[in-house]
């Protein structure tokens, strides 16, 4: 059984940093790729960064240049910088996985005060 186990998230004020970490544990074949969404409320699941095996990242336009995405392949872990962030970055963050099949984490809050 796959899990995805996120932590780093919290409450933090505007142009602040925070840092997420996602640990995968389990089971399954050699992930593709790995990375965050985060939801808002009231909005859909939007993507913020991926990240493959190999190195190659995806960025949500707008936050290019604000987030970065890294990832520890010895850990199976994957982490999200997120630095000057805005009060319109608060959303919970979820984890995600490609390993034959989607696999999410549970989601974490982040909470940015104006």
């Amino acid at each position: 059984q796959v899990q995805l186990v996120e932590s780093g998230g919290g409450l933090v004020q505007a142009g602040g940093s925070l840092r997420l970490s996602c640990a995968a544990s389990g089971t399954f074949f050699t992930d593709d790729n790995m990375g965050w969404y985060r939801q808002a409320p009231g909005k859909q699941r939007e993507l913020v960064a991926t990240i493959t095996w190999g190195g190659s990242t995806k960025y949500a336009d707008s936050l290019k240049g604000r987030f970065t995405v890294s990832r520890d392949n010895a850990k199976n872990t994957v982490y999200l910088q997120m630095s000057t962030l805005e009060p319109g970055d608060t959303a919970i963050y979820y984890c995600y996985m490609f390993a034959g099949r989607d696999y999410w984490g549970q989601g974490t809050q982040v909470t940015v005060s104006s």
